[in-house]
């Protein structure tokens, strides 16, 4: 099973950036999926969760500015970032709890990380 994210870049401040996350490999279903970041010298934090039935859950940081996604069918996360700011400079890194189809294991998969800077 393996998550791969797309889409970080660099933006100048104010605008948007859309990031995405594809699970792939042998899944079962998937539960929760979300979006996490770590900016340099601080502990990875949670942004945002969407569950399965599309329950959402934001850090009070992020709220009214980034919108969490999901298309079950593709097994991919989105997050929406409109109105960037400075601080949001982090590497972004998407989770996902995965029951895999071999024993019904169902664990945490990490993808890569991508990086998000905004110049102001």
């Amino acid at each position: 099973v393996q998550l791969q994210a797309f889409w970080g870049g660099l933006v100048q401040a104010g605008r948007s950036l859309r990031l995405s996350c594809a699970a792939s490999g042998s899944i079962f279903s998937i539960d929760a999926m979300g979006w996490y970041r770590q900016a340099p010298g601080k502990q990875r934090e949670l942004v945002a969760t969407i569950t399965t039935g599309g329950s959402t859950n934001y850090a009070d940081s992020v709220k009214a500015r980034f919108t969490i996604s999901r298309d079950n069918i593709k097994n991919t996360v989105y997050l929406q970032m409109n109105g960037l700011k400075p601080e949001d400079t982090a590497v972004y890194y998407c989770n996902a709890k995965i029951i895999v189809r071999v024993g019904f294991s169902r664990r945490d998969y990490w993808g890569q990380g991508t990086q998000v800077t905004v110049s102001s």
